[in-house]
């Protein structure tokens, strides 16, 4: 009777913890698959009904769904360039011994804690072009003589939103690589030192090399939240679809246009996308650090 107790105990445990996932996380994703396999529109309520792979191959064939698709895609390509370079560079600063080091790592941590929605209102009071701050600076220094709309053009809106999205992201890495930097032993340095190897060498065969993995799971983090930005698109653009990535897209299928089985299967696209770099993510965790 104890041997069995001690077998079912482990499994008494987590059924909590899989009632949870199962309710918030396994049921919606199944049935979101199941929604996406319907024909389901709010406006023909009585017209619901199977249709298999169509609303994905309708999805596949639409001029909007690209353009959702490049625009996720450059938002992607910028954040994980800005993250990984500037997260990067960030931990090293941070890692220097100095007397306020604690209160400079609190202030560098302050971006991440915020909401992202808020995030998105703060750089709108940089980048309006009625109000905004940067318009302030370039009309003060007389680089323009009136207004820039910083937020009217594709290109310059998904530039903003990526630094946006990264300014957010930052932290984060920097963070992980500020605890991987930590984490290399002080005897490789003094050894290294030992053999003559200048600063470059030192950081080019050892530094380099032992914090790639924990930039890795900085990259994988970032991709992931690059792919899931919605509240900073809505807050400095709105709902139009001149910055719209694959989220805003599917937002606006579901609840604009009341196509709840094309929706879905809009959001299970991203879920997808999302498995599969949240597969990267957690392979960098779980991968160890020989030193």
């Amino acid at each position: 009777m104890n041997i069995l107790r001690k077998k079912l105990l482990p499994y008494l445990l987590l059924t909590p913890m899989i009632l949870v996932m199962g309710v918030l996380v396994f049921y919606p994703i199944t049935a979101t698959f199941s929604y996406s396999l319907k024909r389901w529109k709010l406006t023909s309520p009585g017209d619901i009904h199977f249709i298999g792979l169509q609303n994905y191959s309708s999805i596949l064939e639409s001029d909007s769904f690209w353009y959702s698709f490049q625009n996720t895609l450059f938002i992607l390509t910028a954040v994980v360039l800005l993250t990984s370079v500037v997260g990067f560079l960030t931990s090293i600063f941070l890692h220097i011994e100095v007397k306020w080091s604690g209160i400079l790592l609190a202030i560098a941590m302050l971006p991440w804690a915020l909401p992202p929605y808020v995030n998105g209102i703060l750089w709108k009071f940089v980048f309006s072009s009625g109000y905004g701050f940067l318009n302030k600076v370039v009309i003060g220094l007389g680089l323009a003589g009136q207004p820039v709309e910083w937020l009217n053009s594709r290109r310059a809106l998904l530039l903003i939103v990526s630094l946006v999205v990264s300014w957010r992201s930052i932290p984060f890495t920097a963070l992980v690589c500020l605890a991987g930097r930590q984490s290399i032993p002080g005897g490789l340095y003094e050894a290294a030192r030992i053999d003559g190897g200048n600063r470059y060498t030192i950081f080019r065969r050892i530094t380099l090399p032992l914090m790639l993995p924990f930039v890795a799971i900085g990259i994988t983090s970032a991709s992931v939240t690059a792919i899931n930005v919605f509240d900073e698109i809505i807050a400095l653009s709105g709902y139009n679809d001149l910055g719209a990535n694959l989220l805003v897209e599917s937002y606006l299928t579901t609840f604009s246009f009341l196509d709840f089985g094309k929706g879905s299967a809009l959001t299970y696209l991203v879920i997808l996308f999302g498995t599969v770099l949240g597969g990267f993510y957690l392979r960098s965790m779980n991968k160890e650090v020989d030193y």
